[in-house]
């Protein structure tokens, strides 16, 4: 087998490695190995092929990490619920201080913060949302 086939293989093992954990770097690593792959098949030595290799991981590596980076500076997709309003219905355990609370027309569980003698339909209002379960105060946030 040639060294570009060798190349090739390596970056098509990497890709679909990649298909599996969904990181991306693998990707700019196959794509690396398929960029040395292309000099392999125009005849370059092995030192021309390990330089494009490197710097096509090199730079791919560089994009995706300013890529997460810009993604990260977003603010997480909960922060749009803190400081709604969701209503009381229910104590599911008033000592453990959970309780069932309506939000955007569904029910909700929901740590309550503060009050204890809430009557049905009192607005709560949501300070934080953890998974599947609204973290909810008498107080604004």
């Amino acid at each position: 087998m040639t060294p570009a086939l060798y190349w090739f293989l390596a970056g098509l093992v990497l890709v679909i490695v990649e298909l599996m954990t969904g990181t991306f770097y693998l990707l700019i690593f196959g794509i690396a190995c398929s960029a040395a792959a292309l000099v392999a098949y125009a005849g370059g030595d092995f030192a021309p092929q390990a330089i494009v290799a490197a710097f096509t991981a090199l730079v791919g590596l560089v994009i995706v990490k300013k890529r997460k980076r810009s993604l990260e500076g977003q603010g997480d997709a909960a922060a749009i619920d803190v400081g709604q309003i969701a209503t009381f219905e229910t104590w599911l355990n008033q000592e453990g201080r959970l309780a069932r609370v309506r939000y955007r027309g569904a029910p909700w569980d929901a740590d309550v913060a503060g009050a204890t003698d809430l009557p049905a339909g009192a607005s709560l209002f949501v300070t934080a949302v953890d998974g599947t379960r609204l973290k909810v105060s008498q107080h604004r946030p």
